[in-house]
């Protein structure tokens, strides 16, 4: 096989997934649409569909090509949006090319990552051996609980374990080559609540504010340090991000007061860790806490794959990328359970915003750090 146009490819291919709406969770067109992509080039695709509300039902897609024996590479990522907003100079999803960019809602985050993904598999020799897989979810910008981890169960029972993976999130900042992900923090939220009893602010004695316990447990909770970071990780940070009374009266002591607290942390932690950590406070103060992990640390040590993924795009834009742990979690955090992951991708500065473009250039080089990626990933 040959591609002769990188950029007329994946510009091509990208145009195509944009024009396919798919506010998370996605279903239906756009995995049709990719189907239709993958089937030419040999690929085994299986949609299928995981969960119940309040979470699911969400669509998946895994596809694979065997050529031989040899290594397994993955590439993972999603195909829903965030809903787009009001205020496009041109309706999200309508493609259009004005100037040197493509715009329209998941350009870069993360359709066109994608597209050029697809386009750099038509570089691929025909006679290199090895696996080649796509691990896509149509719900990566919403819960995440029926979409990737559902795609590791359905790997599993096809005995498809990869020896690597990059997945496609928009990566570099100034200009496209100059960040990877090699790791991602932990995320988890927490809810503590502190009951009291209501009853008139003339009556002090005849009720129980929560309020004074609440702030006293906040005040505690915004005084733990919880480390100075590590060589890969930035420091963890906890944020409070919610206080609510819901106390319409002047004259009423209320009943109960709760608060949100949302926490990124680093591999010196794990969420149970810190729910019991926080657990301990509050309870010192008669509150509770109800928690939900989002996702653990993860980190890929500087190595082969790391190496291999600086190398394509030193060949292709003359640029070192720099090794980060910075930014959200992505769904890096489940495959890092199955394999070494990196992440890499477009330039981010416009995703989630209004107008989201991407470059026409930077398509076309992507397809080329992602052939190059592949096709050595599978010569070992």
């Amino acid at each position: 096989m040959s591609m002769t146009s990188p950029n007329a490819d994946a510009v091509a291919l990208t145009r195509r997934l944009i024009a396919c709406p798919s506010i998370t969770p996605a279903t239906g067109e756009v995995f049709a649409a990719l189907e239709e992509m993958l089937a030419p080039l040999g690929f085994t695709v299986d949609r299928f569909v995981a969960g119940e509300a309040p979470d699911g039902p969400v669509e998946n897609l895994l596809a694979w090509r065997t050529t031989g024996p040899g290594p397994h590479f993955a590439f993972a990522g999603h195909l829903d949006v965030v809903p787009p907003g009001q205020g496009w100079t041109s309706d999200p999803f309508v493609p259009e090319v004005r100037g040197d960019l493509l715009y329209g809602r998941g350009a870069v985050d993360m359709k066109g990552a994608i597209g050029a993904f697809v386009a750099a598999l038509h570089a691929l020799p025909d006679e290199l051996p090895g696996t080649v897989s796509l691990i896509i979810t149509g719900d990566e910008e919403g819960p995440a609980v029926h979409g990737t981890l559902a795609l590791m169960e359905r790997m599993a029972a096809r005995e498809l374990r990869p020896d690597m993976c990059l997945v496609g999130e928009p990566t570099s900042t100034a200009r496209l080559g100059d960040v990877m992900k090699i790791g991602r923090r932990g995320s988890v939220n927490m809810w503590i609540r502190v009951a009291g009893a209501q009853g008139h602010v003339a009556y002090p004695h005849l009720a129980d504010n929560p309020i004074p316990r609440l702030i006293r447990i906040l005040t505690a909770i915004e005084a733990e340090v919880l480390d100075e970071g590590t060589d890969w990780f930035q420091p963890s940070n906890i944020e409070i991000t919610d206080l609510e009374v819901g106390n319409p009266a002047h004259n009423v002591i209320p009943g109960a007061a709760t608060a949100r607290i949302s926490i990124r942390f680093n591999d010196r932690h794990s969420g149970a860790s810190l729910i019991e950590r926080i657990t301990a406070i509050a309870a010192a103060e008669g509150g509770t806490v109800e928690a939900k992990i989002s996702g653990e640390p993860f980190l890929t040590q500087p190595g082969a794959l790391s190496g291999l993924v600086s190398e394509a795009i030193r060949e292709v834009t003359g640029l070192e990328a720099a090794l980060s742990t910075s930014g959200g979690t992505s769904d890096a955090r489940f495959l890092s359970r199955l394999c070494p992951v990196v992440e890499f991708g477009l330039n981010n500065g416009t995703m989630h915003k209004l107008d989201e473009a991407v470059g026409i250039a930077d398509l076309g080089d992507l397809a080329r750090i992602y052939a190059l990626i592949v096709r050595r990933a599978l010569a070992g």
